[in-house]
């Protein structure tokens, strides 16, 4: 059986997908669990795309119907090229949610955030009963924090605040404000804010509720406590 054709299409994924058997098997593993009328809180990322696809897949060939609530405009607007119906969180909760990581720890801990979006995934996971993590194993860590940042997303207005009391309240590596590859100038969140990259010395599960204490700050890419399912290949 063949995928949609949009898969493929170079215009649906910004750059050519790593590990790609890896994440098609995890993809349809999760779409093979679709019942009929769910409300899916669909991820972001690579994996995610990958898996939204397979769902349509599984929905055209068992005659099955669900509906979805983004994280992300990117996997909105997938969404609506595959013909899949969305709600917000104001109209409505998932059943079950999927996701991606950039790293997960023994823990199931993660680090969230690469495609800037970690304040409205991290919603949408604290709203679904089922939490499902899609990750390969390039992405499983024995620390958080050893191979990537950690997304810190600030109101614009307050960067310069939040960089000082970052500085002056931990113990930082590197704090750097995340540019934009298409445009001129920063990274711009689905709610309007900018993204700082912050390496910490040392990353802990109580760092994400101190960061969240710090006015200015929205949110961060540490998803701590969550104990999603993971589907790892």
């Amino acid at each position: 059986m063949e995928w949609p054709k949009s898969k493929n299409d170079d215009a649906t994924w910004r750059e050519k997908i790593s590990n790609y058997a890896a994440k098609e098997r995890i993809a349809r593993e999760m779409a093979a669990r679709l019942r009929d009328g769910d409300v899916v809180g669909v991820g972001s990322g690579s994996t995610s795309l990958l898996t939204l696809h397979a769902l349509v897949e599984v929905a055209h060939q068992k005659g099955l119907r669900f509906r979805a609530i983004t994280t992300s405009l990117e996997l909105e607007i997938a969404c609506a090229e595959l013909g899949v119906a969305t709600l917000s969180l104001l109209e409505a909760r998932p059943e079950w949610s999927f996701d991606g990581a950039d790293e997960i720890d023994a823990e199931r801990n993660m680090i969230k955030g690469r495609g800037g979006a970690m304040v409205r995934e991290k919603l949408i996971m604290s709203a679904s009963p089922e939490r499902y993590v899609l990750a390969d194993e390039s992405k499983l860590v024995t620390r958080l924090g050893q191979s990537v940042p950690i997304p810190v997303e600030v109101i614009p207005e307050a960067l310069e605040l939040v960089q000082s009391r970052l500085h002056e309240t931990f113990a930082i590596l590197s704090s750097d404000l995340r540019l934009a590859v298409a445009k001129d100038g920063p990274i711009i969140t689905e709610y309007g804010n900018l993204i700082l990259d912050v390496r910490f010395s040392e990353v802990h599960p109580e760092l994400d509720t101190a960061l969240n204490s710090l006015p200015g700050i929205v949110g961060t890419g540490l998803f701590i406590g969550f104990a999603p399912t993971l589907l790892s290949a």
